[in-house]
């Protein structure tokens, strides 16, 4: 399937506004991208730069896009790229001299990667009518390369525009944004993520309901999900914290009744697996936010498949208790995200988690 504006998942509004700027042949010299990752802003780039530079039957246009007069001749027919020619098959390969793409060498974006790309743009392009460079995660720039790019975004170059991608303005200098036109990409919805995840993934329904619901709206993250083991270590966590149906001592959570020194083993299990951490502390709050909906949504449960289980421990839950378990894992979250340290944070977690909440008393509808 070749790579348009149509293929871009749930952003209407981002692609009308790409599409608007096509039909103007009024192109903006740079392009600010916002949004969580995976919910198509690389993809709308490469959309743009392929429209900007497609040579089908329903682009011909003038060589000089980039066009501040109000003369709305020989418009575009259509702002979708072809897909099929020269120019977009390069495009989409990675293979156009004229489109640049700057991404994070290590954890940072460098001087020298901007450096580089300012050296090549004061250069005509070698074949583009527009040259396009999209710099992927711009959050990642360190202080001299946002710098240099503002520098860049001050004078900019004839017939280019630059594309950044970033979670949110905050991330970036507000000298950058203000030189950008900034478009917000919002999540996915989870009806389409599940349907791309039966349709592209062969995923079977049941599972494919449950890694949408945990992607959090975003497409990539999903197929990473269902591409891995995800499913049977959701299975494996929940089992070491949640209730077991065998026991009749009327504590539905295995944490409840952990000792200090389980607690803390079980922070120490969870700082070593740095790569499951953050689908560990969702799951986490998933089955405990499940364990509240039960009792007044259960369509809206996330883990289906484990229905029984949660019924089962619904029973004998304190609300009030369970909540401020979820308060603690979003505290420890936001901790994490912070760089606090990581240790001290899951075991200070932990210990908030397995607090005892008085007598469990069940809930009504």
């Amino acid at each position: 399937m070749c790579l348009t504006f149509d293929s871009i998942t749930d952003q209407k509004r981002p692609v009308r506004i790409l599409a608007a700027f096509l039909q103007k042949r009024h192109l903006p010299h740079a392009l600010l991208f916002t949004g969580i990752e995976g919910v198509g802003k690389n993809d709308a780039a490469l959309a743009f730069a392929m429209a900007c530079n497609c040579m089908g039957e329903k682009h011909r246009r003038s060589d000089q896009l980039i066009d501040n007069s109000s003369s709305k001749k020989d418009l575009p027919a259509a702002v979708n790229p072809c897909g099929y020619c020269r120019s977009c098959r390069k495009i989409e390969s990675d293979n156009h001299p004229d489109i640049i793409r700057i991404k994070p060498s290590g954890a940072f974006i460098k001087i020298d990667q901007i450096r580089g790309c300012c050296d090549t743009l004061a250069m005509k392009p070698y074949e583009a009518r527009v040259r396009v460079v999209i710099i992927s995660d711009a959050h990642a720039m360190n202080p001299s390369a946002g710098n240099a790019l503002l520098k860049m975004l001050e004078e900019p170059p004839d017939s280019s525009i630059l594309i950044l991608t970033a979670c949110q303005t905050s991330d970036l200098l507000p000298t950058i944004v203000s030189r950008c036109q900034h478009i917000r990409f919002n999540p996915v919805s989870v009806k389409s993520i599940e349907t791309l995840l039966i349709e592209n993934q062969g995923l079977a329904p049941d599972k494919a309901s449950i890694i949408a619901a945990m992607a959090n709206g975003s497409i990539s993250r999903a197929f990473a999900m269902s591409s891995s083991n995800w499913i049977n270590r959701r299975n494996w966590l929940i089992n070491a914290v949640g209730p077991n149906q065998s026991d009749q001592s009327g504590q539905p959570w295995a944490l409840f009744s952990m000792s200090s020194g389980m607690l803390m083993a079980f922070a120490e299990m969870l700082k070593k697996n740095k790569d499951f951490l953050f689908d560990s502390l969702e799951i986490m709050k998933s089955w405990l936010r499940d364990l509240i909906i039960y009792n007044f949504h259960t369509e809206k449960i996330i883990n289906k498949d484990l229905i029984e289980k949660i019924q089962y421990a619904s029973q004998k839950i304190n609300i009030k208790a369970l909540l401020l378990k979820i308060d603690a894992i979003q505290a420890a979250q936001k901790d994490i995200q912070s760089n606090a340290n990581l240790r001290l944070t899951l075991e200070t977690m932990m210990m908030r988690i397995g607090k005892g909440s008085g007598k469990p008393k069940p809930l009504t509808k």
